[in-house]
């Protein structure tokens, strides 16, 4: 069998209970801006990467674990991701 190329999509957040101070401050100038309807803004970050693998299985394990050892804080994080082949 031979090696397959994937994507990954990843996105990190902050756990709900830890503050996230960027996302307060982008909140309240919304709310300066006149748009008081929105709330609760929480900043995080996306990645994006290509992964070769045997099989999405295999691939879905290299993200989680790149995820688990580099990417994501896992303290203070939570991530998820989605992987497809291309």
């Amino acid at each position: 069998m031979h090696a397959m190329k994937f994507t990954a999509q990843i996105d990190i957040m902050p756990m709900e209970e830890i503050l996230d101070p960027q996302g307060k401050v982008v909140t309240q100038s919304l709310h300066n801006l006149g748009l008081a309807e929105i709330d609760n803004v929480r900043i995080g970050k996306h990645i994006s990467m290509n992964v070769l693998a045997e099989n999405k299985g295999d691939a879905e394990a290299q993200v989680a674990e790149a995820c688990k050892k580099l990417l994501a804080n896992l303290i203070m994080e939570r991530f998820e991701f989605t992987v497809s082949a291309i």
